[in-house]
């Protein structure tokens, strides 16, 4: 009895290049699927039915990853997919990758192995080429992190110009020596954020200076971290935008032990408008998650819909300056008293 791999071997294909001619999946040329069909005709092969039937039917489960739950800004993102996915009747499975490549490749492969109906990443361990096979498989969909040049949907805020209107509001307030708190790495939000920072600081002609680039900081012992660098330091920043809500918090909390006050010795101003950030009266940058969430989940249904016939969307939604105290100089005092 002739096998896939005598298809494969006859065609001079790949055995999943076969499968996925036998499985209608989308991106395969007619050229090979022409090859496929004949070399199957030649040796009578016929694809196992109950193999194809359980790869068609649907789950109603879509894969949710992210890199780490106990992340307020996550799990208030999950929280909201989670809503519009009740909503059509259909169930999550929350993968955290903690920010491993491996785990998240495994995760993709529930996509191929038909557990799941889809996948949505909320971040990014590995290069996109390396995610991009897995498309074959069903819908994947970036949401909150992206790769601009993938070719699937993506939802996001608008990073570049959240950071910029974050260090101007510093610049307008009187602050000149500004430092930069990142997350590291090489995703394109990353990047965004400080090309947004960078911006401000060029068009106001202030220098940036490279060791107040803080990079891998993420919570709030990383934000406390900052601030016990920053009182050892001979030339100190006067202002910090920090990558998060949580980072500033960190920052306002230490800042405080080491005697300095917010914001006369040290302005501060978080992302994501966590509920942290009304607590310590952090400046920061909204990010619409409510709205990020629901248009990913609708999105994702969109995809399963109308698979092939469907055009990758791409929504970029604004950010919001929320002004609090960590920014906002009383008539009492000024950066320059």
């Amino acid at each position: 009895m002739a096998t896939i791999e005598d298809v494969a071997r006859l065609t001079g294909l790949s055995r999943s290049t076969v499968s996925r001619v036998i499985n209608h999946y989308p991106h395969v040329s007619e050229d090979k699927k022409k090859r496929v069909h004949e070399a199957m005709k030649l040796l009578n092969y016929y694809p196992n039915s109950a193999a194809q039937r359980l790869r068609s039917q649907k789950t109603n489960m879509i894969a949710v990853l992210i890199p780490v739950l106990t992340n307020p800004f996550f799990a208030h993102l999950l929280e909201r997919i989670d809503t519009a996915a009740t909503e059509h009747n259909m169930q999550l499975l929350v993968c955290q990758t903690r920010n491993d490549k491996k785990k998240e490749l495994q995760f993709l492969d529930l996509l191929k192995t038909k557990q799941v109906d889809g996948v949505i990443l909320t971040a990014i361990e590995n290069d996109w080429e390396d995610i991009k096979a897995y498309t074959s498989f069903g819908p994947i969909l970036l949401c909150n992190e992206y790769v601009k040049t993938a070719s699937v949907p993506k939802v996001y805020g608008d990073q570049i110009a959240g950071s910029y209107a974050g260090t101007r509001h510093l610049i307008e307030q009187g602050y000149k020596r500004i430092a930069y708190c990142s997350g590291g790495g090489a995703s394109e939000l990353t990047s965004d954020r400080e090309i947004g920072y960078r911006r401000a600081m060029k068009e106001f002609g202030l220098p940036v200076y490279e060791e107040w680039v803080f990079q891998n900081i993420f919570d709030i012992a990383d934000g406390r971290q900052v601030v016990k660098r920053i009182v050892s330091m001979e030339n100190r920043p006067d202002a910090i935008f920090a990558g998060s809500d949580q980072v500033g918090a960190g920052i306002i909390l230490e800042a405080r032990i080491q005697g300095l006050h917010i914001p006369k010795d040290l302005a501060v101003i978080g992302f994501d408008d966590q509920e942290i950030a009304e607590v310590v009266d952090l400046t920061t940058i909204r990010q619409p998650i409510n709205e990020i969430g629901k248009y990913t989940m609708e999105e994702m249904l969109r995809c399963l819909a109308h698979k092939e016939e469907s055009t990758p969307h791409e929504i970029q939604f604004p950010l919001e300056l929320v002004i609090r105290k960590s920014t906002r100089l009383t008539k009492d005092f000024s950066v320059d008293s």
